[in-house]
């Protein structure tokens, strides 16, 4: 070895940057030790600046909204469904529900639930236990002897929505007559609407036990005619 042939390993050392050397070095300008004034400050936005003119996103109107609170659900169709039987990977015999969907194949992951859509046909009687389903769907089921349990995603089932609508309908009912009643005034106008749709009494038959009343008082006055007629 001698003394004029001692090297560094290779990429101990690395080159020097050279700045300043116009924009195609990378650290051409600033040379890489960023910007004064308004761009070195945090939480401003210089990106859509349109030097001072209204901006394009404030140019165009609005269309539409984002729903919060909407559902993603996984839609299968039941001649999909009818093809995964047919196939052997899913047991018709069994009701279907959203694990054996998974294990099957047809779903990976369960989202919000799965819905049945109703294109395609069903060779037998099937049971399912879904989320949601058409109404042509449950007709198509329903028309082959099978059942469709509507149940939310953790299970439970879900009632139907006139179930729903007529409970409540009844606890609103039965709330105002007990105000009604605690306040001894007139009845919620529901009930005066159905009094007044009761079918009334003819004037002759409203008539009729006024006038017995009348002749039973005229015999208790005069016994006697009474007993001189008959």
């Amino acid at each position: 070895m001698r003394l004029n042939e001692i090297r560094d390993r290779p990429g101990a050392t690395s080159a020097r940057k050279r700045l300043g050397r116009g924009i195609g070095s990378g650290l051409g300008k600033t040379a890489g030790k960023g910007t004064k004034g308004q761009k070195a400050r945090a939480g401003i936005s210089i990106k859509g600046f349109e030097g001072g003119q209204m901006p394009l996103h404030r140019r165009l109107p609005k269309r539409g909204f984002n729903n919060i609170f909407t559902k993603k659900f996984n839609e299968l169709n039941l001649g999909k469904i009818q093809g995964a039987i047919d196939a052997g990977t899913l047991d018709g015999n069994k009701p279907i529900t959203v694990e054996a969907l998974k294990e099957a194949g047809l779903i990976r992951r369960a989202k919000d639930g799965v819905r049945l859509l109703g294109s395609g046909e069903i060779k037998g009687k099937l049971a399912f236990e879904v989320t949601g389903a058409s109404q042509s769907t449950v007709k198509a089921v329903e028309a082959k002897g099978g059942t469709v349990t509507l149940k939310s995603i953790t299970g439970r089932e879900k009632p139907a929505a006139d179930k729903i609508k007529a409970e409540k309908r009844a606890a609103k009912r039965a709330a105002a007559l007990a105000k009604a009643e605690a306040k001894g005034g007139k009845k919620p106008k529901g009930e005066q609407a159905e009094e007044a749709q009761a079918p009334k009494a003819t004037k002759a038959e409203s008539e009729k036990p006024k006038a017995d009343e009348g002749e039973a008082k005229k015999a208790k006055a005069n016994p006697a005619k009474t007993d001189k007629s008959e």
